[in-house]
C-alpha cells in the first residue's frame, strides 16, 4: 500500500501511514491512502524516473569529457566532435530533466 501526505506530497510505502511524515512532520491523520490504479502508475514511474536520472548523470560525464577534449584542442576535427557531443549531451540531459518534471506534474512520481 502507498500513502500520500496531504501537506507535502511525500509518498510512504507500507501497510499503514507513518506516525509522522518524515519530510514535513505532519501527523498520521494527514496521510491518505493512494488508489490502486495510482499506485501502479507510481511503481512504473519509479523505474522510468530512475532511468532518466541515471541517463542525466551519464550525460553530465559526457559533457565533462567533451569539455576536456575541447580544451585539449588536438585538431579542428576532434574539437568539432567534442563540441557536438557536449551540445547533444546537454540537450538530452535537459530533456530528461523536463520529462521527470512532466511525470511529477502528472502525479507520476515515486
Amino acid at each position: 500500500m502507498k500513502w500520500k501526505c496531504t501537506v507535502c506530497g511525500y509518498i510512504h510505502d507500507g501497510d499503514s501511514a507513518p506516525d509522522i511524515c518524515p519530510k514535513c512532520g505532519a501527523p498520521k491523520e494527514k496521510f491518505e491512502k493512494i488508489a490502486p490504479d495510482v499506485e501502479q502508475i507510481i511503481e512504473r514511474s519509479r523505474k522510468t524516473n530512475q532511468l532518466h536520472m541515471d541517463l542525466a548523470h551519464m550525460l553530465t560525464k559526457i559533457i565533462a569529457i567533451s569539455e576536456e577534449g575541447i580544451v585539449d584542442n588536438l585538431d579542428p576535427n576532434c574539437v568539432s566532435i567534442f563540441q557536438k557531443a557536449k551540445k547533444s549531451a546537454y540537450e538530452l540531459r535537459q530533456m530528461s530533466k523536463a520529462e521527470i518534471v512532466a511525470h511529477i506534474n502528472k502525479q507520476k512520481w515515486g
